[in-house]
């Protein structure tokens, strides 16, 4: 049974992923940004940009064991970005990359976002392919050698709010939004 915490960065059921996103990256892109960037990365943004009421982090837990997770803060007027959509390397392909966005785009509605931006690096092929099969527009050519591009931005509307479907702002976390189980399920169904 999958559980959807919202957590504070500094939670030590936060660290698992955050401590394979920092192997992750160096393994991928080693010199790629430039020396030491996977924790330059990792620390960009302040911590309080994803709690609420502007942003969020979302753990998925299975037997207590963080699996997949990811957060998203303000980026601009209406527009929530997605940061650190991560799975931990022993429950890949299992459609929890899937659950995560749309935990996240669940979230990110309830609080008032109405459109969503993401970038992904050019050595992610498979968030590439998630993104493109979950309905998110790229904004960079799609043909070119992936390379040659340093960032891979995705844009996304996000569906308006049903009253009875998500956590109002202030009103517990995602892990209580047990209709959110049903737009989960619709989307891995497609």
């Amino acid at each position: 049974m999958l559980s959807v915490l919202e957590l504070p960065l500094d939670d030590p059921r936060v660290q698992p992923l955050l401590d394979e996103l920092a192997v992750e990256y160096d393994t991928r892109y080693g010199d790629f940004f430039g020396p030491g960037s996977a924790e330059e990365e990792l620390k960009r943004y302040p911590a309080h940009e994803f709690t609420a009421p502007h942003g969020a982090l979302l753990i998925l837990q299975e037997n207590g064991q963080s699996v997949a997770g990811g957060a998203f803060r303000r980026y601009g007027s209406g527009t929530a970005e997605f940061k650190r959509i991560w799975t931990h390397s022993a429950h890949r392909r299992r459609g929890l990359a899937r659950r995560v966005l749309a935990e996240l785009e669940a979230t990110a509605s309830a609080r008032g976002y109405s459109s969503v931006f993401l970038t992904t690096g050019p050595r992610q092929p498979e968030a590439k392919h998630l993104y493109l099969s979950t309905g998110y527009e790229p904004q960079f050519d799609v043909g070119a050698d992936p390379e040659t591009l340093k960032f891979l931005a995705f844009t996304k509307t996000l569906a308006p709010v049903v009253e009875d479907t998500v956590v109002a702002p202030g009103f517990g976390s995602a892990s209580s939004a047990q209709p959110t189980d049903s737009l989960v399920e619709l989307v891995e169904t497609r």
